[in-house]
């Protein structure tokens, strides 16, 4: 179970730390264009500088790491452990336990980049949270995890994929 956790750690310090390549951010002077076009109708004017507010959503976002995920991490860990020795009913709790923290991160995505100045920062934490809630609920991927090399190998993954969208503002 060890393994499992730091496993889930790790994961999310490599996510933190790829954040700045993240597509959100991959061509900056493309998203200017397309939030500043002029039109014929209108003067060029400079973007809106949304670093301060994403900042600090950024920092708000950063305890999402050690608390939710860890938690997560940690019912994970008991949840292939049980499934391990075979021990069904605490293995269920342990995933309903899991979900419980998939849920609670998704609520502090969508809660805290609802107070983001960029429009664009918010989308992400909608979507964040909306791939973080539909495997809360779905739960194909704790069926999948039977086993710590199971765990091990897709736990990257998995939360790349749930929290790229907001990454990528966070670098």
């Amino acid at each position: 179970m060890r393994r499992a956790l730091l496993a889930v750690l790790a994961g999310g310090a490599l996510l933190t730390g790829a954040a700045c390549d993240s597509d959100a951010k991959a061509d900056p002077e493309a998203a200017a264009a397309t939030r500043t076009a002029p039109t014929a109708a209108s003067t060029p004017s400079a973007a809106p500088d949304y670093s301060t507010s994403t900042k600090l959503v950024c920092d708000k976002l950063q305890t999402l790491y050690s608390v939710e995920l860890r938690a997560f991490g940690s019912a994970m860990g008991k949840m292939v452990t049980y499934k391990e020795q075979k021990q069904a009913t605490d293995a269920e709790k342990a995933e309903a336990n899991a979900a419980g923290q998939l849920k609670a991160a998704a609520t502090k995505i969508r809660r805290e980049t609802a107070a983001a100045e960029d429009p664009d920062f918010q989308a992400a934490g909608k979507v964040s949270a909306s791939k973080l809630e539909s495997s809360a609920t779905d739960r194909r991927y704790f069926d999948r995890v039977k086993t710590l090399a199971d765990l091990n190998k897709t736990v990257q993954a998995q939360f790349t994929e749930w929290l790229t969208p907001v990454a990528g503002y966070c670098g």
